[in-house]
């Protein structure tokens, strides 16, 4: 049987409600991107072009620290990566995630939250972070109420 992984960034706690329940629908091992640095809500203050999110999203270049790596990644096939939309693309942190691994070969099944964007590029934006033979796909706007059983229906989908 194939190994699932649910690896996820949540800067407020709704990304990780859905990622806990898509863990759960998946059969699949959770693993959460924290900052080494933790952002406060200053920093996640959009409206402020001088806020640290603010101020990653606007240079393409900018790999925040993770306070840890996953370390077996190897035993994985398939990784849903959530994140919530930032400047309607993942927030930096992802680079820094996908680039702290090898990923030859797997399947990554992006997830996100919203407050009213879709993916845009996301996964055109994120290709580059992997090697070629690793695929990056949009998956699924997780927004709203999630049921445990809806998720299991998509991931068997997969």
């Amino acid at each position: 049987m194939k190994q699932k992984l649910v690896a996820y960034f949540s800067a407020s706690g709704v990304t990780e409600n859905a990622a806990r329940l898509l863990a759960e629908a998946a059969d699949a091992d959770l693993f959460e991107i924290r900052p080494e640095k933790p952002y406060t809500d200053a920093d996640l203050n959009w409206m402020n072009k001088k806020s640290r999110s603010s101020v990653e999203m606007n240079h393409p270049e900018e790999r925040p620290e993770m306070a840890e790596t996953c370390k077996n990644l190897s035993q994985y096939d398939t990784i849903f990566l959530g994140f919530p939309i930032w400047w309607y693309t993942a927030p930096r942190i992802i680079q820094t995630f996908l680039e702290s691994g090898d990923f030859s070969g797997k399947r990554i099944i992006l997830f996100a939250t919203s407050g009213g964007s879709g993916f845009g590029k996301t996964a055109s934006d994120l290709k580059p972070s992997v090697s070629d033979s690793a695929t990056i796909e949009n998956g699924q706007m997780l927004n709203g109420s999630l049921s445990v059983d809806a998720l299991k229906r998509w991931a068997d989908s997969l």
